[in-house]
């Protein structure tokens, strides 16, 4: 291997910097004390705690007094700049999705982002720049040298995105600093690109919640699955904080003191009481969640400390380390649900309990969420909203929608806030699962206000639970994934909400028994006042490795009478693109393996615009054709099968024959000639 050169490159590139005259600090010294203790915490080069030290580092300011990190790591060989995958990025994980070491270790620019995903994780800053620089000696002795610059940020989700090319420092320099952040500022991943970097993190997730369950289900005795979930919600809410306002709970805040006030319950709860002041969540609301989380983390076993730490410290620094980077860099996943998900397999239901919990897929919500026809001025309700999956997916879609048409900034804003704050309603009977529904759409932009801790059967009367409570809530988009064990297959949700509405239209996707009899009267009652648009029979894995069941999606129009004629859309969607799998250790269970965005995409303009949408998909997997409005059992059909024969059919048994008869001719001719 050659001579590194690293010393040299080292001197070259500080002196630029000196001649720029910027307050840079080397590997050993401090650059303040949030971003010293977050490398301190962060996983090293090589895997274990601490030892995170890049070669130099800055803080800078722009014109708008905004502050940008700068984390610079050197190397002294050639081909040692950067190691990018085959989509071009910074390939600092492996095929497990697991931390790649050795890239982060021997490259400089891999080096330098895994630095800045250290500030990501631990402190405020949500934009940094990374910097990697190598070089070489030629054959006459001179220094060649590259440079490579990174932007790493919470909106490319901590991977980077390459800004340009370099041949010094001299854009860090005051008087081009300026410039070269808005070029930073103009990076933009296209949504195709942010897609694959949420799949990615998302598989992240996944790993990540599996060790953390794993770790509190076997290292923390006297914890009940409950007691889990209100840690993790604590621990993250404590953990979000409010620029200026409020500050972050850090882990060395918590003391381990036995004193009522000063115990770590006490502080966490206290930080937790100032996020909710300051987000205005109404005092009703404020008073639920506090109390329900205070059921756990005051407790005495959970504070009692043992070898200077308490259980709760011990806890919130595993959940912290964790999970920390997933939701400060803003996933518009169901983080939450996940989470729930993972933790509900420790837990002793039956399969049918288990079929009552889990989780929606996020592609499969976003689908109902189109169905139902979401728009930025829609109302949107989901009557058993579980994690909250599917207001998550359906406040994104409002929120894009009033992105791409909405030109003004300040209307913009206002439509935001009305969207988060008016425009959706869940309700969920469980205490933990509507505890995991706030957090996730505290996470999400806090759209929490209308999540209610009601029987959507008895209790709710189609007011909003907060703020106007004596208006009804306006409801024209309904989505739903019912608890199966309820009456009707779930069905009776359904019929309940869609009553309450007076126009829209709802989609939800239920056990497909529920519309070939096992619901019966539920399905006759709801055709007399609502229309069956759609039927669509879901791939029968969708759910893998939690629930074993067959699905349809159903689509209604609202309050329209389903007349006789009316013409239904039956499509059979077995083949969604998607290949599942279920197995532990596989870096991806879901894979596209056959179009499968193209797919969902059409399925959607057929549900919409009908037949003349066909293009993926043939009239074997779309059928237009009619149901029996006092029958409620003849739901999901599918297209008939034409067993009149084809004059090509007769001249393939004709062309068959033929060839059979004269290869046994020539058979025969064959044995006479021996």
């Amino acid at each position: 291997m050659a001579q590194s050169i690293e010393p040299n490159i080292a001197d070259l590139a500080n002196g630029w910097l000196k001649s720029y005259k910027l307050d840079y600090k080397l590997e050993q010294e401090s650059l303040n004390s949030q971003i010293d203790k977050a490398l301190k915490e962060y996983e090293s080069k090589g895997g274990g705690k601490g030892g995170n030290r890049p070669d130099a580092k800055l803080l800078l300011k722009d014109k708008n007094t905004n502050y940008f990190p700068v984390l610079i790591e050197y190397k002294g060989v050639k081909g040692k700049l950067e190691k990018l995958n085959s989509n071009g990025q910074v390939e600092n994980k492996t095929a497990k999705n697991e931390p790649n070491f050795k890239n982060i270790k021997d490259f400089a620019v891999n080096g330098a982002v895994h630095y800045a995903n250290a500030l990501l994780h631990h402190t405020n800053y949500t934009d940094i720049i990374a910097i990697g620089m190598t070089g070489y000696k030629d054959a006459k002795g001179d220094i060649q040298h590259e440079i490579g610059v990174y932007f790493v940020s919470k909106d490319n989700l901590g991977v980077g995105q390459r800004v340009g090319d370099f041949s010094d420092f001299s854009f860090l320099a005051d008087k081009n600093f300026d410039s070269f952040i808005e070029d930073v500022k103009n990076l933009h991943l296209t949504q195709e690109e942010l897609d694959t970097l949420k799949a990615q993190k998302e598989k992240e997730i996944d790993a990540s919640l599996v060790k953390l369950n794993n770790d509190i289900y076997q290292n923390e005795k006297g914890l009940g699955e409950n007691d889990r979930v209100y840690l993790v919600a604590a621990s993250i809410i404590a953990t979000i904080g409010i620029p200026n306002k409020v500050p972050v709970l850090d882990k060395t805040d918590l003391k381990s003191q036995t004193f009522v006030g000063g115990r770590d319950g006490d502080i966490v709860i206290g930080r937790i009481t100032a996020f909710l002041n300051e987000k205005g969540i109404p005092q009703e609301k404020k008073e639920l969640i506090i109390r329900t989380l205070s059921n756990t983390l005051l407790t005495e076993n959970i504070n009692k400390v043992q070898n200077g730490e308490s259980q709760l410290k011990r806890v919130f620094t595993k959940i912290v380390d964790d999970l920390g980077i997933y939701y400060k860099i803003g996933l518009t996943t169901d983080f939450t649900g996940k989470l729930f998900n993972e933790m509900y397999g420790w837990l002793g239901f039956s399969q049918d309990k288990l079929n009552d919990v889990v989780l929606t897929p996020s592609y499969i919500g976003t689908l109902l969420v189109k169905l139902a026809r979401v728009n930025k001025d829609s109302y949107v309700w989901d009557f058993a909203t579980g994690s909250a999956g599917l207001l998550v997916a359906a406040m994104n879609e409002m929120l894009n929608d009033a992105k791409e048409s909405i030109p003004s900034p300040d209307e913009l804003t206002q439509k935001q806030i009305k969207i988060k704050a008016e425009q959706l309603l869940g309700l969920e009977l469980l205490s933990s699962v509507y505890m995991l529904a706030i957090l996730n759409m505290i996470l999400m932009g806090d759209g929490s206000s209308n999540i209610l801790n009601k029987d959507s059967l008895a209790d709710f009367d189609g007011n909003y639970g907060f703020g106007k409570t004596d208006s009804k809530f306006p409801a024209d988009a309904f989505v739903l994934n019912p608890p199966y064990s309820a009456d009707g297959n779930g069905m009776v949700f359904v019929q309940k909400a869609l009553d309450m509405m007076n126009k829209g239209y709802a989609a939800i996707i239920i056990q497909n028994s529920a519309g070939s009899g096992k619901a019966k009267e539920y399905c006759k009652k709801i055709l007399e006042k609502h229309t069956l648009y759609a039927s669509i029979k879901m791939p029968v894995d969708i759910f893998i490795g939690k629930a074993s069941v067959q699905t349809n999606i159903y689509v209604f129009k609202v309050n329209e009478k389903h007349h006789k004629d009316e013409m239904v859309k039956f499509i059979d969607f077995s083949n969604d693109g998607y290949t599942r799998t279920n197995r532990k250790k596989a870096s991806n269970n879901l894979k596209d393996t056959d179009r499968a965005k193209q797919r969902y995409e059409e399925l959607v303009n057929l549900v919409r615009f009908g037949k003349s949408k066909l293009s993926i998909f043939t009239d074997k997997e779309y059928y237009e054709g009619n149901i029996d409005p006092t029958n409620g059992a003849d739901w999901n059909q599918s297209s008939p099968i034409d067993t009149k024969p084809t004059l090509e059919d007769f001249k393939k048994t004709v062309s068959d024959y033929l060839t059979w008869e004269v290869s046994n001719i020539l058979k025969s001719k064959g044995a006479e000639g021996k």
